[in-house]
């Protein structure tokens, strides 16, 4: 099974520049043959503040969400895609999609809120979507998750052999003083040692995907990267720059 991981640059608030982005994407994805497509965590709205972009903050049934499950049909692909998710009891959810050849297979929202989001979002039900691409059975994980184990646990239980990771994990300091090269670094090893641990100990594979670059107030370090069931990583992106991973998987 071939797929693409994406390496990406979501700004803020900017639905209407991001979509034109994943649409693109989605088209090349399915001229490589690729299967998946799979995009970071909050790839559509940008990772925002929801109280400062409240018109960011989507219902799953948003003209937005239907365009990309519509574009799943299009391009006969299955599409991860993620955005914060309106919440009618509180604080709105961090929420990544699974479509694919035109339905919607499921929605997971994120589980592991820290501090730093606790403020903003809340946290998911702990339901953990399995959805079958071309019969392989694949989860979801979203950013923080990675430091809980249990969640790569759940998702080998229910049969996951492939759980795909969306990541947007913002980069500390100064943005006039910003080195990638180190934030690119940091992310890569903490996917290294908690990524690959969590494959080798549940026998699966498991994706990242990650925002990139500069945003209007926060940078993100990218990172494509695939492990293997014993935890090795088998294929990973050159450096912190937008681009698409493929890979060739056998599970």
């Amino acid at each position: 099974m071939k797929i693409a991981l994406v390496q990406m640059n979501c700004e803020k608030a900017a639905i209407d520049r991001n979509l034109d982005l994943i649409h693109q994407t989605i088209a090349d994805a399915r001229t490589e043959e690729a299967a998946v497509v799979c995009f970071p965590e909050m790839c559509l709205t940008g990772y925002i503040d929801p109280v400062k972009f409240p018109q960011a903050v989507l219902d799953l049934d948003h003209q937005a969400i239907k365009q990309l499950v519509e574009s799943s049909g299009t391009h006969s692909i299955c599409v991860i895609a993620g955005f914060v998710e309106r919440n009618p009891e509180g604080k709105p959810f961090i929420t990544q999609f699974v479509a694919s050849h035109g339905k919607m297979l499921g929605v997971y929202r994120k589980r592991t809120i820290k501090e730093g989001e606790e403020e903003w979002f809340a946290p998911g039900d702990g339901r953990q979507p399995i959805f079958d691409v071309g019969g392989v059975a694949c989860g979801l994980a979203i950013c923080a998750d990675i430091d809980d184990p249990q969640i790569f646990r759940d998702n080998a239980a229910l049969g996951a052999k492939i759980v795909f990771e969306c990541a947007a994990p913002g980069l500390y300091g100064s943005q006039a003083t910003r080195n990638w090269a180190s934030g690119y670094r940091w992310w890569r090893s903490n996917c290294l040692e908690k990524l690959g641990q969590y494959a080798s100990e549940q026998r699966i594979h498991i994706t990242v995907s990650t925002q990139a670059g500069r945003t209007i107030d926060e940078d993100f370090p990218g990172g494509g990267y695939l492990f293997d069931d014993k935890g090795r990583l088998v294929v990973e992106t050159e450096d912190w720059r937008d681009g698409v991973l493929y890979a060739d998987m056998e599970v």
